[in-house]
């Protein structure tokens, strides 16, 4: 069963257009990007806790508050424990279609190069995303939100917001309360959430408030330019986001077991 509906991909890819004029940047919301029954699968088979890195109270480059969930960042040598859905639904992100897909929404250059990052967050009660822009090396992110009306809550928070600074503030600028809310994503719904980079397009993510036991979950393709930045990365075994690109395997706890 293939999880992306390349055929969807190609509708929203024809009218790429009114993605890249859309204001302040471009960003749209997307339905059924992966089809339905993959959307369960993948929503049903999240990678485990356990394999998750705890980032709360990080202090921030440029006096943010600080980002706080609990991320895990795709490497080849987690494959062992992530579900054969996940598998091909990253095998499938590398693909082709996909690939073709972001060049034809976010208007790049036949010959420009660019190279994929993936990350899971999970974020509890009480966790926010401050307003910012992202690192030049980004061209673009992906989001793929992972919860249904079973486990979520939309009053509960967890969107995407996309903030206006009329053009005014530079790219890491610490007086943000001028910032203006123009868009919020829908988090339900089988539903993902695209925005294209630029020197203005600041985000975030709005307080979570949700009943213990619950999280925000979402799976982000991070879209990078193969800058000297990224490829002074690779050179040190690293991915795009610096990330250590190949760590050891993690084992499969049924394999471990002889099974």
């Amino acid at each position: 069963m293939g999880f992306l509906d390349n055929e969807r991909l190609l509708q929203i890819a024809a009218d790429a257009a009114t993605f890249l004029g859309r204001k302040p940047y471009p960003h749209a919301s997307m339905q059924g990007v992966i089809r339905e029954e993959g959307f369960q699968r993948l929503c049903d088979e999240v990678p485990p806790l356990d394999l998750f890195q705890s980032q709360f109270g990080v202090a921030r480059s440029y006096g943010q508050k600080s980002h706080d969930r609990y991320a895990l960042q795709y490497q080849p040598g987690l494959d062992p424990v992530l579900s054969p859905a996940w598998r091909e639904f990253i095998r499938e992100l590398h693909d082709q279609p996909y690939r073709e897909f972001l060049r034809r929404t976010l208007g790049l250059e036949a010959r420009e190069r660019f190279v994929m990052s993936m990350h899971w967050h999970f974020a509890p009660n009480g966790a926010s995303v401050s307003p910012h822009t992202d690192a030049r090396r980004k061209i673009a992110s992906h989001i793929f939100y992972l919860n249904t009306p079973e486990d979520w809550d939309e009053r509960w928070g967890g969107h995407t917001l996309v903030l206006d600074d009329a053009g005014l503030l530079s790219a890491h600028a610490r007086n943000i309360e001028t910032l203006k809310k123009v868009a919020a994503s829908e988090m339900l719904g089988n539903r993902s959430f695209m925005f294209k980079r630029t020197e203005h397009s600041w985000h975030g993510v709005d307080t979570i408030v949700c009943p213990p036991g619950h999280m925000r979950k979402v799976f982000i393709v991070v879209i990078n330019r193969v800058s000297l930045q990224v490829l002074w990365r690779r050179v040190r075994g690293k991915d795009p986001d610096g990330y250590p690109l190949y760590m050891r395997a993690v084992q499969d706890p049924a394999a471990e077991a002889g099974h």
